[in-house]
């Protein structure tokens, strides 16, 4: 997965590999969260590698929603990047509805 996210960033480095990692692994957490999984299912796995190209591609722009400089114009996500593929979360959660086990956590 990071050479698929390192080609869609144009990268053949390795300059930023901890850093992408740290972004992955932090993508995973969230989208394990939002399914209740322990692990990302492999049908939703193009959802971390897209997810981790957009949180790269804000980093030094955290909190704006938008940018100008000189007529160029940038609009970021305003709030949840997860939000363009609620469609897929929600149906993989209703086609596996049975099969996710609920937990409980005491913080």
């Amino acid at each position: 997965m990071l050479e698929e996210i390192k080609a869609l960033l144009g990268f053949t480095d390795t300059d930023r590999d901890p850093q992408l990692m740290t972004i992955m692994r932090l993508v995973q957490q969230r989208l394990c969260s939002l399914l209740g999984t322990d692990e990302v299912p492999a049908a939703l796995a193009y959802i971390v590698t897209e997810v981790t190209v957009l949180r790269f591609n804000r980093i030094g722009s955290e909190g704006m929603s938008s940018h100008n400089v000189e007529g160029e114009s940038i609009t970021y996500q305003a709030t949840d990047d997860f939000a363009a593929f609620a469609n897929d979360i929600e149906a993989w959660k209703e086609a596996h509805a049975g099969d996710v086990s609920r937990k409980v956590r005491f913080i």
